[in-house]
Order: C-alpha cells, then structure tokens, then sequence
C-alpha cells in the first residue's frame, strides 16, 4: 500500500479508514472507490491528512451525508473547509412545468397583469419621488445642476438633430408618395399636400420624434443608471448625502422636457420639406404653391397640439428610462434586459398619451 492511500481498519464492527497524505482532486477517484468499499458504519480518520481541497472536503462531506460517517482527527482548517462545503450544499429548486392549454393561457395572463400592475405602482411611486426632488431643488435652487443638464442637451437635442431630420425627411416623402398613389385614383392628387402637412404638423412628426428619442435616449438613461447601480455609485452618491434624483433623474427629464418640443418642430420642418420635394419633382407642383397651399390647409390649432404633446413625452420618455435604470441590480445581464423595458415601456406610454390627447382635442374642437 502506497503511503498516500487510504489505510482501512476494522475494530468492534466498526469500520474506520485511515486517510493519509493530501486528500486532493488528484486522489479523489481511487480514495471513492476505497471509501465506497468499506462497510457502515463508518469513521473517516482525517488526522494524518496533509493537505484538503475543495473536492476532497465534497468527497469527505458527502460520505457523511449519505452513509452517515463519523469524521475524527480533523484539522481546524479541515473543519473549516468542511463546514464552507456544507453550507454550500443546497437543493437546487426544481420550477414545476407550468400547466399547458387554456388553464397556462390563464396564468401566464394573470402573471402579465400582475407585472403591469407592479410597474405602474412602481412607476408613479417614481413619479412622486421626482416630484419630491423638485420641490428640494425649488427650496434650495444653489443644488441645482446647470452643467449636467446642459450636457444632456447636448445628448438628448443637438446629437439627435441629425437621424431625427432624415428620418422625418424620408417620412414626408412616404407620406407623400404614398397619399399621391391612392389620390390619383380620383384624381385629387393636389390634397397630397392637405395629408402631408396636416398628418405630419399633427401627430406623426411629435410621435415618431418621440419613438426616437425613447429608442436612443431613454435607452442610454436606463443604462448608464443601471451601471452606475451595479458598481455601487449610486449608493455612493446617498452616503456622501446627495440625492439621486436630484442629481441623475432631475437633470434628464429638464433636458428631455426642453428639447422634445425643439426636436419635434424640427422634425415637421424636416418631414414638410421632403414632402414639397416629392410633390414639386413628382407631380410639379411649384414651392411656392406648396408653402401657400401649407398655410390655408394648416390651421394653428394643428401645429400647438403637436407642440403640447411634445413635452409631456419627453418627459415619459425619461421617467421610464430613469425607473428602469434604478430598477437594475444583481449583474451586467439586468442592465440589457431593464435597457429593452425602458424603451417598450416608454414607447407604449407614449402611444397611450397619444391616444388620450386625440380624444381630448377632440373634444374640445382642436380637430
């Protein structure tokens, strides 16, 4: 027998072995085989044991456990790695298989409802955190962040002027190319310019204006809060005193608040200007007929509607950004996937907004 091996004795029925040497991966396969081979009860003798690893302490742990060995002769430092396996030694929670048919479509509904209902509590009780923070920025106007909100002017407006113009400007010539084809059936194609500018000063050019800023602001909100959650900077922030929402929440939304209504009138700007281009190569009809025809098919009215609802997404946009991004935690993984719900959420609430402001001004004569 080699001095590394397990030593086995046998004393009263009792079965007792001996473990010599270093009780390592290195040894685990054969030190089994002898363990497994000796009759209950028994009794593990770790005493002339040099050296333990992770897998040895399993192998010694396990034996206990199941055959309910006794362990003697263990180090302190043995008995510590033991008792580090046994701790970790939990059952792995199996989830039931979730019922099929009519009775799964109940419950995943059911589950839907519940998880929307949390996020609206969870997103108001926000909303009134917020409220709260510009209530102490009101009181003691000198903690108030110019720079960071001017920086995220920058973010938010200026770098956005750029993919918000050629997408409205590609979208007034759908618009117009589109509306022309089915007006030319009646032969009507000069109210192409009543659908372009009506449908763009009114809905589409603040509505697609916000889908974007939701896709690329209120994105980079919820990530770039999620990090800062996950390496502990917010926590930070909170011991030294300062306040979040004052200083991460506060400073987006005024940015967001500000610059939506600048970037949605430069968006019909844009979306009007591909639409006169379409019409005056497409169906020859002059600039200057184009613009005049504007102003007698465009009442006012269209054009504050479309400036009211600005804001009010913006500011949407960055409340769903911000509350996902607080709600990050556990690793990088959640940032993705409150990253995705930020944007569907904000996205959703704004196509919600949309509707509720239709009816309204609606019902007020704004039509």
């Amino acid at each position: 027998m080699s001095a590394n091996a397990p030593e086995t004795t046998q004393d009263r029925g009792d079965a007792t072995c001996h473990l010599v040497g270093a009780l390592t991966i290195a040894r685990a396969g054969s030190t089994e085989r002898e363990i497994a081979a000796m009759p209950d009860p028994l009794t593990l003798d770790l005493s002339e044991v040099s050296r333990m690893d992770t897998v040895g302490a399993w192998l010694v742990h396990r034996t206990v456990r199941d055959r309910g060995a006794r362990v003697v002769g263990a180090t302190s430092e043995a008995k510590a790695l033991l008792e580090q396996v046994a701790e970790a030694d939990n059952p792995v929670r199996v989830h039931a298989e979730l019922p099929g048919g009519f009775t799964g479509m109940l419950r995943e509904l059911g589950l839907w409802i519940t998880e929307v209902g949390i996020t609206l509590v969870g997103l108001l009780g926000f909303f009134g955190a917020t409220l709260i923070g510009f209530g102490a920025l009101f009181r003691r106007p000198r903690r108030f962040r110019l720079n960071a909100v001017v920086q995220r002017f920058d973010v938010v407006g200026v770098r956005a002027l750029g993919i918000i113009g050629l997408m409205s400007f590609l979208i007034g010539i759908v618009v117009g190319q589109q509306g022309a084809v089915q007006l030319a059936q009646f032969g009507a194609q000069i109210y192409t310019i009543n659908l372009i500018g009506r449908i763009t000063v009114r809905e589409l050019g603040v509505l697609m204006t916000a889908i974007m800023v939701a896709g690329r602001s209120g994105s980079a909100f919820a990530a770039q809060i999620g990090t800062m959650k996950l390496t502990e900077e917010v926590d930070a922030m909170r011991t030294i005193g300062v306040s979040p929402i004052e200083a991460l929440v506060i400073p987006r939304m005024i940015a967001s608040v500000i610059m939506m209504p600048l970037l949605a009138f430069w968006a019909i700007l844009a979306a009007l200007f591909g639409g006169g281009l379409f019409v005056w190569l497409d169906l020859g009809i002059p600039p200057l007929t184009y613009i005049g025809k504007l102003q007698d098919v465009i009442p006012m009215t269209d054009l504050w509607v479309g400036l009211i609802k600005a804001p009010v997404f913006g500011f949407i946009v960055a409340l769903a950004g911000c509350f996902q991004g607080m709600l990050v935690q556990g690793d990088s993984e959640d940032v993705g996937r409150r990253t995705t719900t930020a944007v569907v959420q904000s996205i959703f609430l704004v196509i919600v907004l949309d509707a509720v402001f239709a009816v309204f001004f609606s019902s007020i004569g704004w039509v």
